[in-house]
């Protein structure tokens, strides 16, 4: 089983955290779509057949496509790919594009969850980071949805500069009170070339504190397992029944293609990444070429992407799955298993709460080389 990725590169606005590829123009999007429905044949021998279990609509905000645009682009996939009768099929969208008119239309096409971009509950955050949408407009939207959709997330993002642990419980416990089913739940990252980077470096704003975020997300992993939320993986948590498919996929190394400007794409043994430019991505796509970029991994690096991914969930890094590399492996992971960063049970290793908070610095302690 395979999945399906299409990125959608268009915003109304542009976040000031954000460093995703995006449009705040739609003038190239009626192409663009086309363009995405040609890939999608060019690529048709990319899964080798694999049924379709996931499809996923990221972007950027798939929100902005028109239902005829969303339903084109699903016959298209059903055109070249067999997807299977109980495929997950997400849309991104954001809570100043939800209607009750929109919530059927997005059922009627086959969208059957929806990942929201809820962000903040408080409008001071929002307002900071340049969202579209207000606090009220996330709670109504938030509301219609999980009464049309059952299976429904929200992001959230912690650890802002000005943001203190209240305002955080507050955000988890507005999510918690309403019920959903799934929140994905990210540090603030200050990425290059973003208007919050720059704001930094004029000193016009505060910097992200490691310590503060640190904190924030221990809270995070204590106040959602007394909801009895899995945490399944290192941002994500689900009442158990309600994990991502899609997600998962990634996490335990099965094959997608990536659709789309920047979308990347992953075989197994390879990866590939679209070109990160519309205009360029369009006038290849209408030459019959798909511009990639390709990076064939060696042996140890496939390794190397297994530990770090595994590593990545609750489930762990099964060490059958690495078996040429177990004792290595294993003497890397005796000072963690020592520090209580790291579990040794039933042949895996498993993070502990406090190996989730470096998670990706002891991955790459046990890497192989």
């Amino acid at each position: 089983m395979a999945g399906i990725y299409l990125h959608i590169p268009f915003c109304k606005q542009a976040c000031h955290y954000c460093n995703f590829h995006f449009a705040t123009s739609l003038r190239l999007k009626e192409q663009l779509v086309k363009s995405l429905e040609k890939e999608i044949n060019l690529q048709a021998g990319y899964l080798q057949k694999q049924p379709i279990a996931t499809i996923y609509f990221g972007g950027g905000t798939p929100s902005l496509l028109s239902i005829t645009e969303l339903e084109n682009i699903l016959k298209a996939i059903r055109k070249v790919h067999g997807v299977d009768t109980a495929a997950e099929i997400t849309l991104e969208v954001n809570p100043d594009d939800i209607t009750i008119d929109q919530l059927k239309k997005w059922k009627d096409a086959g969208v059957n969850r929806l990942s929201i971009g809820i962000q903040s509950f408080n409008d001071a955050d929002l307002k900071w980071m340049n969202r579209a949408h207000t606090a009220k407009q996330a709670m109504v939207a938030l509301e219609y949805c999980l009464h049309y959709f059952e299976n429904c997330t929200l992001d959230l993002i912690y650890g802002l500069p000005h943001m203190h642990a209240i305002d955080w419980k507050k955000n988890i416990n507005q999510a918690l009170q309403l019920g959903v089913p799934h929140l994905s739940c990210y540090a603030l990252t200050v990425e290059p070339k973003t208007p919050l980077e720059k704001q930094i470096k004029l000193a016009k704003e505060s910097s992200t504190d490691p310590d503060k975020q640190a904190a924030q997300f221990e809270l995070l992993m204590e106040w959602m397992e007394q909801a009895g939320y899995r945490h399944y993986e290192i941002s994500n948590f689900a009442k158990p029944g309600w994990e991502s498919k899609h997600n998962q996929s990634y996490w335990q190394g099965k094959s997608y293609i990536g659709i789309g400007p920047s979308a990347h794409s992953f075989d197994g043994k390879s990866r590939q990444w679209n070109i990160a430019n519309n205009a360029i991505y369009i006038k290849a796509i209408e030459e019959n070429k798909i511009p990639f970029e390709k990076e064939v991994l060696t042996a140890i690096q496939q390794t190397n992407e297994k530990i770090m991914t595994a590593l990545r969930t609750d489930l762990g890094l099964n060490l059958s799955e690495v078996a040429s590399y177990e004792k290595s492996i294993l003497q890397a992971a005796a000072t963690y298993i020592n520090s209580d960063h790291l579990t040794l049970a039933n042949h895996s290793l498993q993070l502990t709460r406090k190996g989730k908070c470096l998670a990706d610095g002891i991955a790459a302690a046990l890497f192989v080389d």
